[in-house]
């Protein structure tokens, strides 16, 4: 099923392919019916150019014997018609012929008896590689009979020439029907191009994308009932988004007091002895884990908005890494390589400094902390790699780590360090809306390499 699908042609040359098919098809029924039109026409005026001659030919003879035949090798000689033709004057006992020479035996047995029957015949022959129409008639004076075999090489020639002419026809119509056949599939599959064009860039994020108005009575209900189907989409996720930014802000004064309580209990927790100072812990770590999560929404739900031109600068990415890890207080620095030729971006600083941190987190609480830092120039891109020392991502979970709320191998967890499932999903939003990409993959030496590259200024 599968190579059935990868070997099925696209709609278009499928269309190309049917239009070129019905027009080798049709110019093939005109080719053939002209050539049995033609063929037949210009075979039947030879044969009667050759009856007609042999006729006069055959009168001559006859005046001439009956006038005593002294002269009948010289006028035979006379009436050949070229040095291809043959003529055969058979009489009782004798045979006499003039122009080509050749062995009577290869005429057609029954053509020579019906020749001495009296009755008038005639036939298509090739005799030694020359094709010829032989016409037999009886010659009234004495038991004598004319045989004349006329050449019809350049009617041959004229038939390979026309059998060429309409071979070529057809071959060309056929190509012409495919090229029409493309043509046409591209005009006619416009709409569906621009419609995927169009469902592709709200796919990225575009919500604002429509297409546009069409006059056509076909199309215009297509185009109407697309974007309406967008603008419902748009208004939903921005409800969705103005959802998640107002209960993160609504959740922000709660949990700034909870935070505090929070911060007093872990300042009092010596004097807290036995199950209520654990209780204390657990609830300590539930606020910090509940803090990350709002401040997540709260950026998830600016990460809906599209991305601020005004915002955008030009950014060193090295820059910027080292910076981030200058601030940060993790117990094992890792390693930094940083190419002094990776060029700069054009990007949002915040954005950036957010999916940086981010990955290091994420290698902090699940893969026991970042070993490797790089920013490194590739084709066009700069890359970002940060290598852990975890057991790696399972390649069956490798795209499900960057969808929302989706915490891995940890799902369901709840301990301190399960997060909340949304800083892999920041770094994947962040990254797409600069026009890049993010993924893991195995690093060399055991564990995971999560990748970021986003193009360089100078190709955007």
């Amino acid at each position: 099923m599968t190579d059935r699908r990868r070997l099925q042609l696209s709609l278009r040359w499928r269309l190309a392919a049917a239009f070129g098919l019905g027009s080798f098809l049709l110019s093939s029924v005109l080719a053939i019916a002209t050539w049995n039109l033609s063929s037949g026409y210009l075979l039947r005026q030879r044969e009667q150019s050759a009856v007609r001659q042999a006729e006069v030919n055959a009168r001559v003879i006859d005046e001439e014997l009956r006038r005593g035949g002294e002269g009948l090798d010289k006028l035979l000689t006379g009436l050949t018609t070229g040095p291809d033709s043959t003529i055969l004057l058979y009489r009782p006992g004798e045979l006499r012929s003039s122009g080509r020479q050749v062995d009577p035996s290869v005429l057609p047995s029954r053509l020579l008896e019906l020749a001495r029957d009296g009755i008038p015949a005639r036939q298509r022959l090739v005799v030694d590689g020359i094709p010829v129409v032989a016409v037999t008639l009886p010659v009234t004076s004495g038991d004598v009979y004319y045989v004349e075999l006329s050449p019809t090489l350049q009617l041959d020639r004229t038939f390979r020439f026309l059998s060429a002419v309409l071979i070529a026809g057809t071959v060309v119509s056929g190509l012409l029907g495919v090229a029409l056949g493309a043509w046409a599939g591209r005009r006619a599959l416009r709409p569906l191009t621009e419609l995927t064009a169009v469902a592709h860039r709200i796919a990225g994020g575009d919500l604002r994308s429509r297409l546009p108005e069409r006059a056509d009575p076909d199309l215009a209900p297509l185009a109407r009932t697309f974007n309406a189907t967008a603008d419902q989409l748009e208004q939903r996720a921005l409800r969705d988004a103005r959802f998640a930014s107002d209960v993160s802000h609504e959740l922000r004064s709660p949990l700034t007091t909870m935070m505090n309580a929070a911060a007093m209990l872990r300042r009092r927790r010596e004097e807290i002895p036995g199950t209520a100072g654990r209780a204390t812990d657990l609830l300590t770590s539930e606020v910090d884990r509940f803090a990350r999560m709002v401040v997540d929404l709260l950026e998830i739900s600016r990460s809906d908005q599209q991305v601020d031109d005004r915002s955008l600068e030009p950014v060193d990415l090295g820059g910027l890494v080292r910076h981030v890890l200058a601030t940060r207080s993790d117990a094992a620095a890792p390693e930094v390589e940083v190419d002094p030729c990776a060029p700069l971006v054009i990007a949002d600083r915040r954005r950036l400094d957010r999916v940086v941190n981010n990955l290091l987190d994420n290698a902090e609480r699940h893969a026991g902390g970042p070993v490797r830092v790089a920013v490194l120039r590739s084709d066009h891109q700069v890359r970002l790699e940060i290598d852990d020392r975890g057991p790696g991502v399972p390649a069956e979970l490798r795209e499900q780590i960057f969808e929302r709320f989706a915490r891995g191998t940890q799902a369901g967890s709840r301990g301190t360090d399960s997060g909340s499932g949304l800083g892999l999903a920041l770094v994947a939003e962040h990254v797409r809306r600069h026009g890049g990409r993010a993924w893991v993959q195995d690093r060399p030496g055991g564990g995971a390499r999560f990748v970021v590259e986003i193009p360089e200024a100078t190709t955007r």
